[in-house]
């Protein structure tokens, strides 16, 4: 029996352990230590934002933005259905509509001819999801919004060290939210980050982030006592989970680099398919965009196809999975949300969609034997 080959995998890459060990012998353990102001200062400097706050998620990033542009009941969040829960459910939670548009073939990120069209007098907030780590056009979002007077919160879960036009992901829009789930290029198990790119934002996301207080402030001898200000929540992560991340983020560059030659592998060898026509691979990356391997996709001629080639390939023990469910067909999406129109390509692309093994510990014949799946599955 061949090895089995998961979808994903969490991995070591550098001194995790040792960085561990070393803020557990420090004795701090709780949020916003040594390492946690180290992560601090290599998102502010590599990724060219005014101010990084590491998070305990993505998702509480996301809740951060949505408490930032003051969202709330009666205003419209405009974002694509093909995404997860957490870009519409943190806005949800405080009273706002997701606004669902439909998303680009090439990219399957949001498409933007369709926002003008979205606009109401309600509308708040784009937030474009740069999907699989390949940019949105941000130039255009980013006109419009700032036309408009809009906030844009880029969700870039996925796109850590992608680029648009030489600007990184997440550092683009008014505010962006960065992911280190396990299932992410840079992982930390949980964790996340939230980018603040528009000053107006920076002092009030610290006290947001500090369960409304103005802690931090007292910290720096900035005020003479720390007391309630504002709303927030506990959005630090643990000093664990920064060192964790630190190591991780000290080899960022070579981790990504590996992602993308498996990425590479996997689209030059399965190119003689895409040829015949039996699948779609991902469309060239647009002019402007540098991605980051995140995830490697193939689109199949049906669902029915996609069904059988999951169950073949996990016969030979690979682990191949489809993506989201789009969110205005759930019941929760169609509860709390709306369509601007029609939204074709999202649901033609969500029956089709494959996602292949793709992590750092991939090794180049475990990928081939992936695709020695694919293909017997087509020549059968």
């Amino acid at each position: 029996m061949s090895t089995k080959i998961p979808f994903n995998k969490p991995f070591i890459i550098g001194r995790e352990l040792e960085y561990v060990e070393q803020a557990v012998a420090a004795g701090h353990l709780s949020g916003d230590g040594p390492f946690t102001k180290r992560c601090h200062a290599w998102l502010e400097e590599t990724l060219g934002t005014r101010r990084a706050l590491l998070t305990h998620s993505c998702t509480a990033a996301l809740e951060m933005a949505a408490l930032l542009v003051d969202a709330g009941p009666g205003d419209e969040i405009i974002m694509p259905s093909y995404t997860f829960v957490s870009t519409a459910n943190a806005f949800v939670l405080r009273g706002a509509t997701p606004v669902f548009v439909d998303v680009r073939r090439d990219t399957l990120n949001l498409d933007e001819r369709l926002l003008e069209a979205a606009l109401t007098p309600r509308t708040k907030a784009i937030v474009p999801v740069h999907y699989a780590g390949v940019a949105c056009d941000m130039d255009a979002i980013m006109a419009l919004a700032i036309a408009r007077g809009i906030a844009v919160i880029e969700d870039a879960a996925q796109a850590l060290l992608s680029t648009w036009r030489g600007r990184a992901l997440g550092a683009v829009g008014h505010l962006g939210c960065i992911s280190f789930h396990e299932t992410k290029n840079i992982i930390s198990g949980e964790g996340g980050a939230l980018l603040v790119n528009d000053e107006r934002y920076s002092e009030r996301a610290e006290i947001i982030r500090e369960k409304g207080t103005n802690r931090s402030q007292f910290f720096r001898g900035e005020v003479d006592k720390y007391t309630w200000v504002d709303v927030g929540s506990s959005y630090l992560p643990s000093e664990l989970v920064a060192a964790f991340l630190w190591a991780q983020l000290e080899h960022a560059e070579a981790a990504i680099a590996h992602r993308l030659a498996l990425w590479e592998r996997y689209r030059e060898r399965l190119a003689p398919l895409a040829a015949r026509g039996v699948l779609e691979l991902p469309a060239q990356t647009p002019e402007g965009a540098v991605h980051n391997g995140h995830l490697f996709h193939v689109l199949l001629p049906s669902l029915a196809v996609r069904q059988q080639l999951i169950a073949a390939l996990k016969a030979a023990n690979v682990m191949a999975v489809f993506h989201y469910v789009p969110l205005h067909t759930s019941p929760a999406g169609r509860r709390f949300g709306r369509c601007a129109g029609p939204l074709p390509v999202t649901e033609d692309i969500a029956d089709r969609l494959l996602r292949l093994p793709l992590y750092h510990t991939l090794t180049d014949a475990e990928a081939d034997t992936v695709i020695g799946g694919i293909e017997r599955f087509f020549a059968g």
